[in-house]
């Protein structure tokens, strides 16, 4: 017998992504629902990669985060909306209002601090540090939690 597991015929990790990945679009489609507002003191920072397929952002914010940004939607947000496969959202930044775009699939991480819940999904792997932008809200910075409660990581070892 051997210690290894078999390579699998059936993608679970790309199933079991997506399936989270759902779950931001469930969670944003309640907010819409709801008129466009949070529940209680519920706020989201979700980070998303600039350069993947779909993404639409202005020209300046992707040369100041070229791989990845982080974006808050807590007070000041407008235009909600969500589809099957993508949310959009007008936030400001630097007083500029701004339209974003941005494809389920190009999420990395999504947490609501208030409830200290968090996913984080698999990403190319890069040598660049994380970049995290806020829009004009003046949040605390995200802190990890210590014990990593109510944080999901799905991480499927790719087999050689």
């Amino acid at each position: 017998m051997t210690d290894t597991a078999p390579d699998s015929l059936i993608p679970y990790d790309e199933i079991v992504q997506e399936a989270l990945r759902a779950v931001v679009g469930r969670v944003l489609g309640q907010v819409v629902a709801a008129g466009g507002v949070l529940p209680g003191d519920h706020h989201f920072y979700i980070t998303f990669k600039t350069g993947a397929p779909g993404v639409d952002i202005p020209t300046h914010l992707k040369e100041r985060f070229p791989d990845e940004m982080t974006i808050v939607l807590q007070n000041k947000f407008w235009d909600l909306t969500v589809e099957p496969e993508l949310f959009s959202v007008g936030l400001s930044f630097n007083q500029i209002p701004t339209k974003l775009v941005v494809p389920f699939s190009a999420i990395t991480a999504f947490v609501d601090p208030a409830v200290d819940f968090g996913l984080q999904f698999q990403a190319v792997q890069d040598d660049e540090p994380f970049a995290e932008l806020e829009a004009d809200e003046e949040d605390a910075p995200l802190a990890a939690s210590e014990d990593g409660s109510n944080v999901v990581t799905v991480d499927f070892g790719k087999r050689k």
